[in-house]
């Protein structure tokens, strides 16, 4: 199986920047792709951006320009950098990882945009 662990939520002011971490452990061997998804209140869980094991990406809309999204192997973790903050990307943010045995989650980090 895989463990997900999500760091570096916080609060910040509209404009502002966080960088995201998601430290994997377990069966590391066994991901092909890692995604980092969020959950606003009264909303539905969306995809923010995904990374495969070629280091392809691909992001959302919302946040195409803003956000990076990269993974660094030797430290078992992936990243989620974001630029330009706004307060519609207040939410939960949450790791995810695909592996041989399906799929696992982390527990969340809050992320709050508000001046």
């Amino acid at each position: 199986q895989v463990q997900l662990v999500e760091s570096g939520g916080g609060l910040v002011q509209p404009g502002g920047s966080l960088r995201l971490s998601c430290a994997a452990s377990g069966s590391i061997s066994s991901i092909y792709a890692m995604g980092w998804y969020r959950q606003a209140p009264r909303k539905q869980r969306e995809l923010v951006a995904a990374i495969t094991s070629l280091e392809s990406t691909n992001y959302a809309a919302s946040v195409k320009g803003r956000f990076t999204i990269s993974r660094d192997n030797a430290k078992n973790t992936m990243y989620l950098q974001m630029n330009s903050l706004k307060t519609d990307d207040t939410a939960i943010y949450y790791c995810n990882a695909d592996h041989s045995k399906g799929r696992s989650w982390g527990q969340g980090t809050q992320v709050t945009v508000s001046s």
